[in-house]
């Protein structure tokens, strides 16, 4: 299935069975309510007559009480079965909408709010499954009662069924002058859900921030600001909602006071028996739930549809970076060989690379640095995909990356960001993740690698140590270190470190280089950093400038050049006191 035509009609098709059972059991409760007080009205016509005998009085009311029973199961099993029916396609529409949310790319991220995205995926989605529950299981039976009730009334008679239609008619006209309103301050409702979400999802994030700049009255003035619009809107949609109860119990007033009136006028012209009148006002009492709950249901089919738009929304984003029909899925393993072909990207209408060449055979380590905002984090993004250019083209093997199906390309890739987000988990999880039954020595490795297992020996639970959201009760150099060791197990054919050391001391810096030699030994690493120290080492280093290759080759051919790498070398060492032996003579070890 497309899912850019995700349609309700097709979720509902995948769990049929249950709404047709609960559809039969709908039909055969409001049958057997429906068909009860005909026995009320034989019982009273044949008193009123007096043909009847104690006996015949017996077994008739025996008979009505052995019906309750099994009405009263049949009415649980209706009620239970659309409900559950409900939460099914509310889990089908979940599970789908995760998935295709994370297929989108950084893009889209980018255009849309976290808040607004879990208030979609929670709130709305549960609205459609109310809909779906309640809405079908009452409307359902609202209709059949209806179209039954009337039907035996007009056999009845056709004056008093006809007076009782019109006043139905006039109620439901009355009622759906609301329905406008109640849809558009529906949405306006749903819309500051979503703002409030943001603002609250973004504050938490961000406490520690918050916290540190003393801003806790101004996010407060902000929240309290979002929150009485949101009190705003709902009390906006209660002033439209709240009036259809009322108003159906001013209508059945009428229709009540109609019948007794019109309806006793007939039975004192024998145009119908006492026992006739009876079943018409059992079938109004009867009749007064499923024609209250219309109102209700209409407000909520009404949420449920602005909700199911939003939600469609998001189905209908297509990924700009996806598998496509030049996708080679016959492509399944990588060596790491990566090419950059003139490649040019912009962003926001400034270039930001330009005309970047650069080949790296497999199993090479390369430097990568230069100034900020020189283009360096976006040249290893462009690797992982995680951008295209907008000009030239990235290979790897030989192969386009349009070629490569984005699952292989994605898992011969360990990737370590400038800002590492970990999960609220245990060490031991994180720094597993992305590899599938990791062993206990394949994690230990890891962190020995990442200089993290020391520290977590320290911890009184060591890898079962559950840390916060987002890694925030370990330390900024902890959190980095978890990153480079969860890209470590993954044991991936290329190896991207954008400027995975810039949180720890020289001194873990160096202890980590060091581990990482045998490491990154036939595999190809793309090694980000502003300190050089960390790169004299690589095979080859590339320098790059407002988004150009200004200066490439080893650390003493650099440093011989005397350009950017060569003055900012100097300048770092002097900084730190100290120069390694084999740089300062310029070698590589």
């Amino acid at each position: 299935m497309n899912i850019t035509e995700y349609k309700l009609s097709s979720v509902l098709c995948r769990n049929y069975r249950g709404f047709v059972v609960g559809a039969v059991l709908v039909v055969m409760t409001v049958c057997i309510q429906l068909g009860m007080p005909f026995i009320v009205r034989h019982l009273i016509d044949e008193l009123t007559v007096g043909n009847l005998t104690r006996r015949e009085l017996l077994a008739w009311v025996a008979f009505y009480a052995a019906c309750i029973p099994p009405a009263a199961a049949i009415s649980y099993w209706m009620r239970r079965l659309p409900l559950r029916n409900g939460h099914k396609v509310e889990y089908t529409i979940r599970r789908d909408l995760f998935e295709h949310l994370s297929r989108q790319d950084a893009a889209f991220y980018n255009q849309n709010r976290i808040g607004d995205l879990m208030t979609r995926s929670s709130t709305d989605i549960a609205l459609v499954r109310d809909a779906l529950g309640h809405g079908i299981l009452h409307g359902t039976r609202a209709l059949i009662s209806l179209l039954l009730a009337f039907s035996v009334l007009s056999r009845m008679h056709v004056a008093l069924a006809a007076v009782l239609l019109g006043l139905m008619l006039c109620m439901l006209f009355s009622f759906s002058l609301l329905l406008g309103v109640i849809r558009r301050r529906h949405a306006k409702l749903q819309e500051q859900t979503s703002h409030l979400g943001s603002v609250v999802e973004e504050t938490f994030s961000g406490i520690r921030t918050i916290k540190g700049f003393a801003l806790e009255q101004l996010r407060n003035r902000m929240f309290a600001g979002e929150n009485d619009e949101m009190r705003n809107c709902s009390m906006r949609l209660s002033l439209v909602s709240e009036p259809i109860w009322p108003l159906f119990a001013f209508w059945f007033a009428l229709q009540m006071t109609v019948t007794l009136v019109y309806g006793g006028r007939l039975v004192l012209d024998q145009a119908i028996t006492l026992g006739d009148l009876v079943l018409v006002t059992q079938y109004l009492l009867f009749m007064q739930w499923p024609v209250l709950s219309l109102g209700w249901i209409s407000n909520m089919l009404q949420r449920a549809r602005i909700s199911w738009g939003r939600v469609q929304a998001l189905f209908s984003a297509v990924p700009q970076i996806r598998d496509t029909e030049k996708t080679d899925f016959s492509i399944t393993a990588l060596q790491g060989g990566i090419e950059f072909r003139n490649v040019s990207l912009r962003l926001g209408g400034r270039t930001v690379l330009d005309g970047i060449s650069l080949k790296i055979p497999a199993g090479m380590t390369v430097g990568i640095t230069g100034p900020t905002g020189a283009g360096k984090s976006l040249l290893t993004a462009l690797v992982a995909r995680l951008c295209e250019p907008d000009e030239g083209a990235v290979l790897i093997d030989g192969h386009p990356l349009e070629r490569i199906p984005l699952a292989v390309l994605r898992q011969h890739i360990g990737f370590v960001p400038q800002q590492p987000i970990l999960f609220s988990d245990t060490l031991a999880h994180n720094l597993a993740f992305g590899v599938d039954d990791a062993s206990d020595e394949q994690i230990a490795a890891a962190a020995r690698i990442a200089c993290l297992e020391d520290e977590i020996k320290v911890f009184p639970k060591g890898y079962a140590t559950m840390i916060g959201e987002r890694g925030v009760t370990l330390s900024g150099g902890q959190r980095q270190r978890a990153a480079l060791g969860r890209a470590v197990a993954r044991q991936a054919a290329i190896l991207v470190l954008d400027d995975a050391l810039a949180a720890v001391d020289t001194h873990t810096e160096a202890s980590i280089i060091g581990q990482l030699e045998s490491f990154t030994s036939g595999r190809t690493t793309l090694l980000v950093s502003h300190r050089l120290a960390a790169l004299y080492r690589a095979d080859q280093i590339v320098v790059l400038s407002n988004g150009r290759i200004t200066e490439q080759g080893t650390h003493a051919e650099l440093l011989a050049v005397g350009g950017y790498y060569a003055e900012t070398y100097r300048l770092q060492q002097l900084e730190a006191g100290a120069v390694p032996a084999d740089a300062r003579e310029g070698r590589l070890s």
